[in-house]
């Protein structure tokens, strides 16, 4: 007679792998991504989210003052950033190397000046899709963004996105659906007919305004006697 059969010891349950934490940027993302369509541009997920410049656009780096007297010489449409008190001024690609000789040529090159122009191979913060951040700009009377003077921001509640004041920002955001390169300044307009802006009256005037700034700062500084 055959006893009766030992239990078979059930086998655990497979122990779930643990969950990947939520992406914080991914309504970011999605905007830069699918309303823009610069997923291309974006670094992989990770920390804050990044644009790689020399693709689409090279960036020109200059104090809020410096970028305000530049906005009469950009088109309406042409994206500009902010980042504490730097402006960021979205131009065309491979504008980058040809900078310091534009600079030469105007005979700026010679002096220290606080501005800096980033292309292929540099990255920039993503700035937060318009009202998202902490501060708007207010819009001029053709209902676009202007940057306003000192005091001219006004506070909007923390986004969804958790963004934390100090984050970059669109002052004027790329409008989705158009080319953004048809509208940035370009060596290519000077002297012609095109309707691009030109990148060396946006050069000449952020240099006069960076030395002038420069100058400034210098009388402020208290003398030192004998």
């Amino acid at each position: 007679m055959v006893g009766p059969r030992p239990a078979v010891a059930a086998e655990p349950a497979p122990i779930p792998p643990p969950r990947r934490p939520p992406d914080p940027h991914a309504p970011l993302r999605r905007w830069y991504g699918t309303v823009l369509g610069w997923a291309a541009l974006l670094t992989p997920p990770g920390p804050a989210p990044r644009l790689r410049l020399g693709v689409r656009f090279d960036v020109l780096d200059v104090p809020a003052e410096a970028g305000r007297a530049a906005l009469r010489h950009l088109a309406p449409g042409s994206p500009v950033s902010a980042l504490g008190g730097r402006m960021r001024l979205l131009v065309a690609a491979g504008s980058a190397p040809e900078v310091p000789g534009v600079l030469d040529w105007l005979e700026w090159g010679a002096l220290p000046l606080d501005l800096e122009v980033l292309g292929a191979g540099a990255y920039m913060e993503a700035p937060l899709p318009p009202g998202q951040g902490l501060m708007t700009p207010v819009r001029g009377s053709a209902g676009r963004p202007v940057l306003p003077e000192p005091g001219g921001m006004r506070p909007l509640p923390r986004g969804r996105s958790g963004a934390v004041q100090g984050a970059a920002v669109w002052l004027r955001p790329p409008e989705p659906g158009d080319e953004v390169e048809a509208s940035l300044p370009t060596l290519s307009a000077l002297g012609g007919g095109g309707g691009a802006p030109d990148l060396v009256r946006v050069l000449d005037t952020v240099a006069t305004h960076c030395h002038r700034l420069r100058l400034r700062r210098g009388h402020a500084r208290p003398s030192v006697g004998p």
